[in-house]
């Protein structure tokens, strides 16, 4: 009997391993690109984007607009492929991104903003306190910072995205080949 138990467990987890990896693979982005840590799909918010990138927009790109308006870049890792932890302190450097408007927003492990007490949840070409070189420096972290400080909270994951209002053609030319800035692992608590 117990022999029966085990194969049926086994046959059921394999199942399930095997359903969870197609799922996957059915989600992943169409049309991927990639620039550092940055990935974003060229199907966003286009007639010619499939059923599953559609859904995936539906759950995680709540208000997104339409491709011809918005270029949407993701990080969930910094640029030396580490996972973004509230845990760790980061540092974002970068010069204005290749759009009319710009801005960098955090986001909780189930894609809303991050509640915070200075209420404070995206920084933009506008907002951003610059550098003497015209250059910027956002801060990530759990900890209070000296400027352009967005807080995340200790001990739980999150991603970030980089919207570019009205890119100019380069990006929609190659994707791949926008500069975007940098994510800093400082250190970790």
């Amino acid at each position: 009997m117990n022999r029966y138990v085990y194969w049926a467990s086994a046959l059921v987890a394999g199942a399930a391993l095997a359903g969870v990896s197609i799922a996957w693979a059915m989600t992943a982005l169409q049309g991927e690109y990639r620039a550092g840590p940055w990935y974003t799909s060229a199907v966003f918010g286009s007639v010619d984007a499939d059923m599953y990138t559609r859904a995936r927009v539906a759950l995680f790109g709540l208000l997104a607009l339409d491709k011809r308006e918005t270029m949407y870049y993701t990080a969930n890792t910094d640029s030396e492929g580490g996972a973004l932890s509230g845990d760790c302190t980061y540092r974002i450097e970068g010069g204005d991104l290749a759009a009319h408007w710009w801005s960098i927003t955090a986001y909780d492990a189930a894609s809303f903003l991050i509640e915070n007490e200075q209420r404070v949840y995206s920084f933009s070409q506008t907002t951003t306190e610059r550098e003497p070189d015209g250059s910027f420096v956002i801060r990530i972290s759990a900890d209070p910072q000296e400027k352009n400080w967005l807080p995340v909270k200790r001990g739980e994951s999150f991603d970030m995205t980089a919207r570019f209002y009205n890119p100019e053609a380069s990006i929609y030319a190659d994707p791949s080949a926008a500069v975007l800035p940098v994510i800093v692992k400082e250190g970790c608590k």
